[in-house]
Formats: C-alpha cells, structure tokens, sequence
C-alpha cells in the first residue's frame, strides 16, 4: 500500500471494500483459550485465502471478531464467506469441546465500506480493539490482530497514517 498520503487511493473499489463483524451465540466467551484462537485465525486467514478475499485487517477475541477485507468479484462475497468461516468453524469448535450441535455463532453484520477516511478509521478501529477491550496496551501485542502484521508490512507514512486515525466515533456493534 504506497497510495498514501501523496495520492487519492484507488482502495474503495469495485468490487467491495468490506467491514466484517461477527459474534457467539449469547456472546458466549467459546474461543476460550490459546489453541482455540490460534484454530479460528489461523482457519479465518485459509478461508479467506480460498475465498480470494484479501485481507486488510483483522482482530479475533473469544466472543467475536473483526475484519476488513477486499472481496472478490462475485455475489454474495460477504455472506459466502462467513457460511464457510461459520460452519466449519462450528463443527471444529465443538469437536474439541464434545459438544456437537451446539450453537456457536449468532450472527454476523457486514458493511460496504464506500469512502477513504471510512476505510482509514475502520484499519484504525480493527487495530486497537484489543486494547479498548482490555486486552493489551499496545495492539502489536495481540497474537490475533493483524496490527503487527501491519506495522511490519507497510509503509511507514500509511501505518502512522491508520495508527493516529481517529476510531472513536466508528458506529460498530461491538457490545462484547
């Protein structure tokens, strides 16, 4: 990403730049420990890697998780995607706990993204989440977050760019 900030990026395009959210049934903490999240973010990255979805962001917590990925051009990107990531996550999930047929996810809520500074506090916003819930201080410390990955992989001037964007006022369910 070398479009910021001395030129208009070409991000917001056809065709889609989408915020993800998605929770446990009844908020249920069921990714409760480190294999468990290890299983889902290294299962989220896989299914998106087949689903040809490339990811921008992403933050993975017990009861929920974030992302912001560019889809592939097809229909329904969005909701293919979180079948996939939801049932066979399920299935795994409630093999490790021997409880099949348990509920596990509730629901999920996906957002076009359609202008810059969108996509620049909603980066900002999947970023820090593990430390607005609690988790850590500084997000490059969240094994599930992609905030390391980011400060690793990009240029300088756009992660300090996305790092100081304001997220405060992002309108996210996020009641976890």
């Amino acid at each position: 990403m070398k479009t910021w900030p001395h030129a208009p990026s070409k991000i917001v395009t056809h065709p889609g730049t989408y915020f993800i959210t998605a929770g446990t049934y009844h908020k249920q903490k069921l990714f409760d420990s480190p294999e468990k999240l290890d299983y889902l973010h290294d299962f989220l990255l896989e299914v998106c890697l087949e689903k040809s979805w490339q990811l921008q962001a992403w933050a993975i917590f017990s009861n929920h998780y974030h992302l912001i990925g560019f889809s592939p051009d097809v229909e329904n990107a969005a909701s293919d995607l979180t079948r996939k990531l939801h049932g066979k996550s399920a299935i795994e999930l409630n093999k490790m706990d021997s409880l099949p047929g348990r509920i596990v996810w509730y629901e999920s809520w996906d957002t076009r993204i359609s202008f810059e500074k969108s996509y620049l506090a909603r980066l900002s916003y999947v970023h820090w989440n593990p430390v607005r819930h609690g988790l850590v201080k500084d997000p490059c410390d969240y094994k599930w977050c992609s905030a390391r990955w980011f400060r690793d992989n990009c240029d300088v001037p756009f992660y300090r760019t996305v790092a100081e964007f304001p997220h405060d006022e992002v309108k996210v369910y996020d009641e976890f």
